[in-house]
């Protein structure tokens, strides 16, 4: 099992949240629980390359 951070918040009506190594994907949930699954379908979608023009995060070494 491994672990990805996620931001989320509360609205009136819904959590919203993101993953925070793809910050530009955007869901929603009517329960942080539901969030939380729309959260994981949307990592098995990046991960298996069906969204396109996904942007990336690394970090650089520089000397």
């Amino acid at each position: 099992m491994k672990e990805i951070e996620y931001t989320w918040w509360k609205t009136e009506q819904f959590y919203l949240g993101y993953l925070n190594a793809f910050p530009d994907y955007m869901t929603q949930g009517e329960t942080k629980e539901d969030l939380i699954d729309h959260l994981k379908d949307l990592l098995a979608d990046l991960e298996s390359d069906a969204v396109p023009y996904i942007r990336h995060t690394e970090k650089l070494q520089v000397a």
